[in-house]
């Protein structure tokens, strides 16, 4: 499904864009539905987005709290105990992980990082950016291999 297979339900509808400016008949003539005068009614005219008549804006009314670094590092996580999907002595690799569908490739922006949430059983070698003490630990204790890229 897409956006430009979208069609109306059976029995729906659509409705017919208002045309505006096409004579007084239509009952959107003259001023097109505009009003008369005001900021609203001139060509270019209105109000910024969050404009809100004067008063102070809400998102200027809200408390700022925090920062983001924009040096810190976007890795996705992986756990040891989705590694047993693996068969025994398989050299585990970033490009294996997101073939397996283990991880998404749009969230492994700095790399991976394997952390030792579970327990492992099959003796793997695993190459990764980052391995949390635990995850190494748990690894090389089932007879694998650790290596960081």
């Amino acid at each position: 499904m897409k956006l430009n297979n979208l069609r109306p339900q059976a029995g729906g509808g659509t409705k017919k864009a208002k045309r505006v400016g096409r004579g007084t008949s239509s009952g959107h003539g003259k001023t097109s539905g505009r009003g008369h005068k005001g900021q609203k009614s001139r060509s270019g005219g209105g109000v910024r987005p969050g404009f809100e008549g004067g008063q102070m804006p809400l998102i200027r009314r809200m408390p700022k709290r925090g920062f983001t670094n924009i040096f810190a590092k976007q890795y996705a996580i992986v756990n040891i105990e989705d590694l047993n999907r693996f068969d025994e002595n398989t050299i585990v690799t970033p490009e294996l992980l997101i073939d397996e569908g283990v991880v998404k490739k749009g969230k492994a922006v700095d790399g991976i990082k394997v952390l030792g949430n579970g327990e492992l059983t099959k003796k793997l070698t695993v190459k990764a950016h980052k391995f949390s003490k635990t995850a190494a630990e748990k690894i090389e204790a089932a007879g694998g291999k650790v290596e960081v890229i």
